[in-house]
């Protein structure tokens, strides 16, 4: 006999009923079953103050389903999210129109890390002394200047237009280092400190996981004072929870740090205390030691075009690396002893001291083997190296969070496993006595979409590999007229395939398709193109797998290039798999097909996102058909119609064009 219904599952039941508060709200609004079942567990768990983790198919409604029961249940709730666009979505649409259906009087406010918010004391210090790199850089911050006028919330955000990649972005916002605290003359109209007093006061506050971790790690984002507080804490899009957390919860050394540090003392040197202290050339030490550290850090590899990830063993060891971190904690040590000298007359001054300690210490710290349990490794870009000492996991970070105080935990996303228990996510999570709920898509997949996986194909180990997705990307697009996503695994990929693409794209019978490459504009400009732009093939890498919503006929056609297994000789990867078969477990099975199985259903998912759409699924890696981990890849998607040809595939994306 199954338990009484509490009062708060009841309330929940009455919102979604079809009478209910938000069919009041929507004349579209239908009851979902699934999406009922999932709110009234996320109930349940409020009532029990306990640990939920629920997987839910792309249309079940995730969202509302633990929004109606967090706000009636009356508590106060902390929300987290993976990226800041996720966290405006919730805070200006998803919320105010719950509050507005359910009638319920919570006051919501939104928190992001510091590097969202502008900072008035470093903007007039750019206004003094930045030296701009080019026009485009003078024309943003004039924007900004103008902007820091009128806004109340001081949200970057708010900027229309502005790149999230523009040099302006470090020089008016602050960092847990440069931040000046109660000393800083901007205090009392610090957008920081207001965005943290509005979250201690709210019912509902908005977070993104970063910020969780980067509070959990140093105690700097305000949730350490919020969460005590809090009587419900989710955690949405969790699959991207544990590789959030693995990046905060080490320590980690920036080439770009330090000479963000060298900049930031000279400034403040020559305006507060010229010609007290040889300024130029305290700065110029650190800048020199940076740039040779990235240089010793590259070694060989002197054209970094892509971020790469180096093995600590090729670098760490290497006398001419050793020599360079010893040079870079020599020229931070003699920045600390000069600044030390002249910390009386600002607080700029004190937090300087604070930072190149900071920095010398890491450097040492560095030159010491690593701590147990943590793995190491060197992230490196054209214009940086990274040195990072990381936990493998988040198991003990979330076990220490979820022991501290008795309250209700939500953990979900469309994909958290590829099994019942969700192993792959509450293993990563030190969850594993957590309930489980999976609850699948209410779409009919059979009916709407087409699943094709060319045997006779080359390998994705063979050279001829990625110009074969190319050719069979064209024919696809061309037989639909564009509306394609082609998602590769690896940026090499993306390149060769965008090559081979252009110009039969461009000498498409019945007009020219559009050829949109990820990394020529900005995601959003992207999109927003594709859309423009039905005649359209998109080729992206990692970013566009998930998190991209593109219901309708714009997109139907979804073409992934091979199996999203992890990389094996990527370091933290390396480590994961030396742990599990230390213990006795099957690595390739428990990590590797596991990894694969949560990717593959991201980058599927983003085909079929209303009742309405149709499209065709192609992965163009014969393993999935002829491997016996393949079947289990291909339970772990939706129930698509399975295509035997490329002549059905076209068959198939032929009648999807004539519905245009």
């Amino acid at each position: 006999m199954s338990e009484p219904a509490s009062e708060l599952q009841e309330a929940v039941a009455a919102a979604f009923a079809p009478s209910g508060a938000l069919a009041g709200a929507d004349a579209g609004y239908r009851e979902r079953e699934v999406q009922v079942r999932f709110a009234s567990e996320v109930a349940a768990a409020i009532d029990a103050k306990d640990v939920l983790v629920a997987e839910a198919g792309t249309g079940v409604g995730k969202t509302f389903a633990y929004l109606v029961p967090t706000l009636l249940s009356g508590g106060r709730a902390l929300i987290s999210t993976a990226t800041k666009s996720l966290q405006d979505q919730l805070y200006l649409r998803d919320l105010p129109r719950l509050r507005e259906a359910l009638q319920v009087p919570v006051t919501t406010a939104l928190l992001k890390g510091r590097g969202s918010y502008l900072c008035l004391h470093r903007l007039a210090q750019a206004r003094q002394s930045a030296e701009l790199p080019d026009r485009f850089a003078v024309r943003a911050l004039a924007r900004i200047e103008t902007w820091s006028h009128g806004t109340v919330s001081g949200d970057l955000a708010e900027l229309e237009g502005l790149d999230e990649r523009s040099p302006v972005i470090p020089l008016v916002t602050s960092t847990r280092e440069n931040c000046l605290g109660s000393e800083c003359p901007e205090y009392r109209s610090c957008h920081v400190m207001k965005a943290r007093r509005d979250a201690m006061a709210a019912d509902v506050v908005v977070i993104n996981h970063h910020l969780f971790f980067a509070d959990v790690a140093l105690r700097d984002s305000g949730v350490a004072e919020l969460l005590p507080s809090v009587d419900i804490a989710v955690f949405d899009e969790a699959h991207q929870l544990a590789e959030a957390g693995v990046q905060f919860l080490g320590a980690t050394l920036g080439t770009s740090q330090v000479l963000d540090f060298a900049r930031d003392m000279l400034a403040a040197g020559l305006q507060q205390a010229r010609g007290l202290v040889p300024w130029n050339d305290l700065a110029a030490h650190c800048d020199r030691a940076a740039r040779d550290l990235r240089i010793a850090a590259a070694g060989a590899l002197r054209d970094v075009r892509s971020a790469l990830k180096l093995r600590w063993e090729e670098r760490g060891a290497r006398e001419e690396f050793r020599l360079a971190l010893e040079a870079l904690a020599r020229a931070c040590a003699a920045a600390h002893e000069g600044l030390d000298t002249v910390s009386e007359l600002s607080p700029d001054f004190v937090k300087l001291v604070e930072r190149a300690h900071t920095l010398e210490q890491r450097a040492r710290a560095f030159l010491l083997p690593a701590a147990p349990g943590q793995v190491r490794w060197i992230d490196l870009t054209a214009h940086q190296a990274r040195l990072v000492e990381s936990p493998l996991d988040v198991r003990e970070a979330m076990r220490e969070q979820i022991e501290r105080a008795p309250k209700a935990w939500v953990f979900t996303s469309a994909t958290l496993g590829d099994d019942d228990s969700l192993s792959w996510f509450t293993e990563a999570a030190g969850l594993e006595g957590a309930r489980t709920l999976r609850v699948g898509s209410p779409f009919d997949y059979a009916a709407q979409a087409r699943l094709y996986v060319p045997r006779a194909f080359p390998k994705p180990n063979e050279p001829g590999h990625p110009a074969a997705v190319a050719r069979l990307a064209i024919e696809l697009a061309h037989a639909l007229g564009g509306r394609t996503f082609v998602l590769t695994t690896t940026l090499r990929a993306l390149q060769t395939i965008s090559e081979v693409l252009a110009e039969p794209l461009a000498t498409a019978p019945g007009g020219s398709i559009q050829l949109l490459v990820q990394g020529r504009s900005p995601k959003r400009q992207l999109l927003q193109q594709f859309l423009a732009t039905p005649r359209s093939v998109l080729v992206g890498s990692q970013s566009f797998w998930e998190g991209i919503d593109v219901p309708g006929d714009a997109l139907q056609c979804v073409v992934i290039d091979k199996l999203p297994f992890p990389p094996p000789n990527d370091p933290l990867v390396e480590a994961r798999v030396k742990r599990l078969e230390a213990e006795g477990r099957n690595a390739f099975s428990d990590y590797f097909v596991a990894e694969a199985a949560v990717s593959l259903k991201q980058g599927a998912g983003r085909l079929i996102r209303t009742e309405s759409d149709h499209g065709l699924l192609v992965i163009c890696d014969p393993r999935m058909a002829q491997m016996n981990y393949g079947r289990r890849l291909r339970a772990a998607l939706p129930e698509m119609t399975p295509l035997a040809s490329e002549s059905e595939a076209k068959e198939w994306l032929a009648v999807l064009a004539q519905r245009h």
